[in-house]
């Protein structure tokens, strides 16, 4: 083998050991930083909904928790729908209603992590959300879209308490910021 083929194969080899490695900290820092967001939502549960950072340069706090059986979806979701959030958990869109008020909560995330099994709801589906007072509001799948983030606008009712899910859609696409929304819309049913 000449000597450049050996230099090509050696610069080879040393990318594919950096995108390997690079993958594997990406990944440990998400299950850790999923670990802190936890401890977070316990130490706030335990100390009357006092809003705790899952670490201290943290830009969020832990809000709510979410849970949904047809989607084997069981998370914590951050204040905030930053991208920085986005990148830690699901995130509730300031200004939306707590969850179990009156109003519009709207919780969104990302297709391809923490709603990456979304599309397995279906109308009549219970959606379970604890707040920061530890008590669970139940809510019933009552509508399932697709929208176009282009065009279509949220309608934000004040009188009944409502949550949506949004993630962006195709579940499958290869290319990222399509204008594609897949959204759940569920009315509370008990507290």
């Amino acid at each position: 083998m000449s000597k450049s083929r050996l230099w090509i194969l050696g610069g080879l080899i040393m990318m594919a050991i950096a995108a390997a490695a690079d993958a594997s900290y990406l990944m440990a820092k998400a299950t850790l930083a999923q670990h802190l967001i936890a401890r977070a939502w316990d130490k706030s549960l335990n100390n009357y909904g006092e809003p705790y950072k899952p670490w201290p340069w943290a830009d969020t706090v832990v809000v709510a928790r979410l849970s949904v059986a047809a989607a084997d979806l069981d998370t914590w979701v951050l204040d905030g729908s930053s991208g920085t959030s986005l990148a830690f958990g699901p995130g509730m869109v300031s200004g939306s209603a707590a969850p179990g008020e009156t109003g519009l909560t709207v919780i969104g995330a990302h297709r391809d992590t923490h709603f990456n099994n979304l599309e397995a709801i279906a109308v009549n589906d219970i959606i379970r959300l604890q707040d920061t007072g530890k008590r669970w509001h139940e809510y019933r799948v009552s509508h399932i879209d697709i929208a176009d983030s282009r065009t279509d606008k949220i309608v934000a009712d004040h009188t009944e308490s409502r949550l949506l899910l949004i993630t962006c859609y195709p579940f499958n696409a290869i290319l990222p910021d399509g204008p594609l929304r897949y959204v759940v819309e569920a009315q509370r049913i008990s507290s």
